[in-house]
C-alpha cells in the first residue's frame, strides 16, 4: 500500500499560489526527499499532508486514505523549528509526549530511558531543555519523532545543529527505519545528505514539481554532457566535440559541445593518439542539478 498519494494539490494564501497541482507518492521503506528553494511550498505540501492546512483543490491520501486523529499516532513529525517545552526537565518532557503519541507510562519511561542512552542525552535528563545546547535539543526533538516507532516519519532539516558524530548517528538510525518498513520524508537543503540517504525526491520550484523520480535515474539523466580525463599524453586543442578543456587536478576536464556524445569524443580522442589512463562520463552532483534546474526555471528573490 503506498503509504502517501499525493494528487494534483494546489493552495493559495491570497494572490500567492505557495502549491501548484503537486503530485508524487511516497512508498513503505523508503527515503523520500521533498526539495526546494526557500519559499518553493515544502512546508506548505507537508502542512497540507499533515491535515494542518486544507488544500484548495487535490487530493491526499495518507496510510489508505484521509487523515484522522487515530492515524496520527502512527506518524512522527519533526518540523525545523524547535518547538519543546524550554522549562520542562528533559526525561519528564519526553515521557509526557511519549504518552500523547499513546505510550502507556511505563513503556514511555522504559523507551524514553533507551532513547536517551542511544543518543547519548542520559547524562542530563535532569537538565531542564533551555540548558541544553542546540544540538542536545535537536536530538531530543529526533527522540519525540520516533519514541512511538511510527510508520510514517516526516523530518524537516534533521541534521541542523548536529556534529559529525550526531549526524552519522542519525543517518544511521533513519536507514535502520527505512529497512524496517518505515516510510521516510525527508526536507533538507544539504544535497549530499540526500545523495547518502534517498531511495527517489521530488523538487519543487515556485509551487510546482520540476523533479520527480529516483535518485540514480536523476543523475545519470543529467550526465553525459561533462567527461573527466587522465591522459599520458597532452590533450590537443581544437578536439572535435570539445566546448572547453579544463586542467582538472592530476587530468582533465572535457565540456562537450551538444551534438557530441561522449563515445564519439573518446574516439577522437584515440584516433589523435591520445593515450588515456581514465576515461569517464561526469555525473553531476544533486548539488549541481538542483542549481542548474532552480536557475532555469527561475528563482524569485
Amino acid at each position: 500500500m503506498t503509504t502517501i498519494a499525493v494528487d494534483q494539490i494546489s493552495k493559495r494564501f491570497g494572490q500567492q499560489t505557495a502549491v501548484d497541482a503537486v503530485s508524487f507518492t511516497v512508498e513503505p521503506g523508503e527515503i523520500f526527499a521533498l526539495l526546494g528553494p526557500n519559499g518553493a511550498g515544502k512546508t506548505t505540501a507537508i502542512r497540507i499532508i499533515l491535515d494542518i492546512f486544507k488544500a484548495d483543490s487535490g487530493t491526499v491520501s495518507v496510510l489508505g486514505g484521509p487523515m484522522t486523529e487515530a492515524k496520527k499516532d502512527r506518524l512522527g513529525y519533526l518540523p525545523e523549528e524547535r518547538g519543546l517545552y524550554q522549562d520542562g526537565q528533559l526525561d519528564r518532557t519526553l515521557v509526557y509526549l511519549a504518552t500523547l503519541k499513546g505510550l502507556s507510562g511505563p513503556d514511555a519511561s522504559r523507551k524514553v530511558d533507551q532513547m536517551l542512552k542511544r543518543f547519548e542525552l542520559y547524562d542530563h535528563r535532569k537538565k531542564k531543555i533551555k540548558e541544553l545546547s542546540k544540538g542536545m535539543q535537536q536530538k531530543a526533538q529526533l527522540i519525540v519523532t520516533l519514541i512511538h516507532d511510527p510508520e510514517l516519519i516526516i523530518i524537516d532539516e534533521p541534521f541542523s545543529a548536529l556534529d559529525p558524530v550526531n549526524t552519522q548517528m542519525v543517518k544511521d538510525l533513519l536507514r535502520e527505519e527505512r529497512d524496517k518498513g518505515t516510510c521516510i520524508v525527508m526536507c533538507t537543503h544539504q544535497m549530499h545528505q540526500v545523495e547518502e540517504l534517498a531511495d527517489r525526491l521530488v523538487l519543487i520550484n515556485q509551487g510546482k514539481v520540476v523533479l520527480y523520480g529516483g535518485l540514480q535515474e536523476i543523475r545519470r539523466s543529467y550526465s553525459g554532457q561533462e567527461v573527466h580525463v587522465h591522459a599520458l599524453t597532452e590533450i590537443p586543442t581544437g578536439l572535435p566535440g570539445a566546448a572547453l578543456i579544463e586542467k582538472d587536478n592530476s587530468g582533465y576536464r572535457i565540456h562537450l559541445e551538444p551534438s557530441t556524445t561522449p563515445q564519439s569524443l573518446l574516439r577522437n580522442l584515440v584516433e589523435r593518439g591520445v593515450q588515456l589512463e581514465k576515461f569517464e562520463v561526469a555525473i553531476p552532483t544533486l548539488d549541481e542539478i538542483f542549481i542548474q534546474v532552480v536557475t532555469a526555471e527561475g528563482h524569485p528573490q
